[in-house]
């Protein structure tokens, strides 16, 4: 049974929780969404394996599979076997991490909550030796030439008594993969490949027990294939869940009465309550509150932005301050967090081999070549002269080769501090006529800096400006009070105490400085205290047009100036869209999550044209931005660091990120740049 604990509305509830699983907190019933009762039995159980007996996933394949996704998606657990015919279901886990006792009732809880067919799921992130894995398989087709070579090796030059009948069923086995190529290719495409030629030729030599030579050629084909696998990325999209970072209980107000509940539990139409630090967990508008808003994750953007009564707000973002109450609207997948998590799994699967167009060009010789050989041994009735054709062929070279070069040209990348995933990256960087850049933190730096001070009058000094906003700004969580900080450091400007202070939620601050009255905020902020800023704007007209973000600081009821702040470009953004520009062609286009005046600057400073800018995208728009270009025949290339670009990488012919970016973008990237430096 779900349970709620009641706490006053000041207090920032937390959440006990027991390791590994997050406990609920006790009190009484709440209303939940009507679940079939799902009878089950506990068969067998030892520490780190569970077996039920489930009679429900026989009928039900929908409730099988959510079941199975829901138990999976646990960090405890290590595997999930489902046998519907059996009615079976097999779980083994870390005994390290939770109690016998714990994962019974944590299974039992999750086979009652996969009778909602409306239950989110997740996916745990492939782990570390899953990859690991993966990468050493590139190489184990290896191991039988390998073994092959050795007891032809034992058995000839070294003179050992190994039988022939050993040696040629281990080149056989080894050959098995070359065999089931050939098979296919004649079987599914009707023609004989370089496969086929390769085969007959081990046969042969293999038949006049010229082990070595088999082993050889067995030793080569398979070097090549591993070489290629290897080259070649994979084309499963790996995937980390937006939301998965969600609490899994959250608080509402039901009522009348505030409730603590699962996440799961939310309908649409209730009314959650955020506290400060915690993020959004749906998509819907404020009713009651104000709240500064990180919205980072969705936008791309570090500056958090101000939201009040009726304003949207989405799931995923994270409330910095403030307290708000939102009517739920849309919930899991149905959220943009959600959506942006469907498009990124529902991204087309590129090819992931380079085209290999010197091995098509062989696949024409193999047929000419067998009759040449056929020939030959018509005219000689000599095997071995007619082997011989067949074992110099030019294919097994090809494709040795061409697959060694694209791996000489991704390690020399490599040692250069560039990433490249696989070859068919490589072969599409070649192909770009199109760069599509994220903002922030791609072309600028991602950061808050101080650009400029201005004052009211000339005979104040600017020092004095940013005295007293450092003053008022100190030991404030927000990016622009951290930039003002640093930017007072590095100009060496006192900090003055600050004695009483009153801070406004998207607003700014009022304190008391030195026997002053500071108000250091927006404009807004100050015309709302009574402060006169025509003076300022007398002796600077540019600043409403300028486009750069301020904060205004005034003292005792007069303006005193102004501090421009601004995300810097990258010191070589400048040079290298010149760059691309001039030596490729390319069509630059910019993406950001911000608003148009602010993108506008960064554009014009880049010479973008403003029909390729394109400002406050969420990450499906970055997304269709890149199909659209790519519906119009040009080859992509997306620039992003950010959660928020995920989609719009997946989407692209060729994507790039960096090694300081998301996990996410570096994860769904074709190139990762190591150094952080375009």
């Amino acid at each position: 049974m779900v349970q709620r604990v009641l706490l006053p509305s000041t207090v920032s509830p937390t959440l006990t929780t027991v390791k590994g699983i997050s406990a609920i907190a006790s009190g009484r019933a709440v209303p939940t969404r009507k679940r079939v009762q799902v009878i089950y039995q506990l068969v067998h159980a030892t520490p780190g394996r569970l077996r039920f007996r489930i009679p429900q996933i026989v009928r039900d394949a929908d409730y099988a599979e959510r079941l199975q996704l829901l138990i999976a998606a646990e960090p405890q657990v290590i595997n999930v076997r489902l046998k519907r015919a059996a009615a079976s279901l097999a779980i083994r886990y870390n005994p390290g991490e939770i109690t016998d006792a714990q994962m019974r009732t944590h299974i039992g809880k999750l086979i009652q909550l996969a009778s909602d067919p409306v239950v989110p799921l997740k996916t745990k992130a492939p782990s570390q030796q899953q990859s690991s894995s993966d990468n050493g398989s590139y190489w184990s087709s290896l191991k039988l030439p390998a073994l092959a070579t050795m007891l032809s090796m034992l058995g000839g030059p070294l003179g050992l008594s190994i039988p022939g009948g050993i040696i040629g069923t281990t080149i056989a086995i080894a050959a098995l993969p070359v065999a089931k190529r050939a098979l296919e290719s004649v079987i599914k495409e009707r023609r004989l490949n370089v496969d086929f030629l390769d085969m007959t030729a081990i046969a042969i030599v293999t038949a006049q027990q010229h082990f070595l030579t088999s082993c050889s050629m067995v030793v080569l084909i398979e070097l090549g294939e591993a070489i290629r696998e290897r080259t070649a990325r994979s084309s499963k999209n790996q995937t980390l869940d937006l939301l998965s970072s969600l609490a899994q209980f959250v608080w509402v107000e039901r009522e009348g009465e505030k409730q603590q509940i699962p996440i799961e539990q939310v309908q649409p139409e209730d009314t959650v309550i955020v506290y400060p630090g915690e993020q959004i967990p749906v998509d819907g508008h404020i009713l009651k509150g104000k709240a500064l808003i990180d919205e980072q994750k969705l936008t791309g953007e570090a500056m958090p932005v101000v939201r009040t009564q009726g304003d949207s707000v989405y799931a995923s973002t994270l409330v910095r301050e403030g307290q708000i109450y939102i009517l739920a609207e849309r919930l899991g997948a149905d959220t943009r967090a959600g959506r942006t998590l469907q498009l990124l799994q529902d991204a087309p699967i590129h090819d992931t081999r380079v085209e290999n167009y010197a091995a098509k060009i062989a696949d024409r010789a193999v047929i000419p070549t067998l009759l040449l050989g056929g020939a030959i041994f018509a005219a000689t009735r000599n095997a071995a002269r007619a082997a011989s054709v067949l074992t110099i062929d030019f294919a097994t070279g090809i494709r040795v080769s061409v697959p060694t070069t694209i791996m000489a040209a991704l390690h020399h990348a490599a040692r250069r501090g560039i990433l490249i995933r696989s070859g068919r990256a490589l072969e599409q960087l070649a192909q770009v006529d199109a760069l599509v850049f994220d903002k922030t933190g791609t072309l600028t730096q991602g950061d808050v800096a101080i650009i400029g001070v201005k004052t009211a009058d000339p005979s104040l000094s600017k020092s004095r400006v940013i005295e007293l906003a450092a003053a008022a700004e100190q030991r404030i969580t927000h990016p622009v009070a951290e930039a003002v900080m640093r930017y007072a450091q590095t100009q060496e400007v006192r900090i003055l105490p600050r004695e009483e202070w009153d801070y406004q939620v998207g607003l700014g601050i009022l304190a008391q400085i030195d026997g002053q009255t500071v108000l250091v905020g927006s404009e807004r902020f100050l015309l709302k205290e009574g402060i006169n800023l025509e003076p300022l704007y007398s002796s600077h007209p540019d600043l409403k047009t300028v486009g750069y973000p301020t904060i205004y600081v005034a003292s005792d009821g007069k303006i005193q100036g102004v501090i421009q702040y601004t995300d810097p470009l990258r010191k070589e953004s400048r040079e290298v869209i010149q760059t691309l520009r001039t030596t490729i062609g390319a069509d630059i286009h910019m993406l950001t999550g911000d608003n148009r005046q602010r993108a506008r600057v960064v554009a014009k400073q880049l010479d973008i044209p403003k029909s390729h800018t394109h400002a406050e995208a969420f990450p499906e728009h970055k997304a269709e931005v890149v199909q659209r270009l790519r519906d119009e025949g040009r080859t992509v290339a997306f620039v992003g660091d950010g959660l928020n670009d995920s989609a719009a990488l997946a989407y692209a012919d060729v994507s790039v990120s960096f090694r300081d970016g998301s996990d996410i973008a570096r994860e769904t990237a074709d190139v990762v740049l190591m150094k952080n430096d375009l």
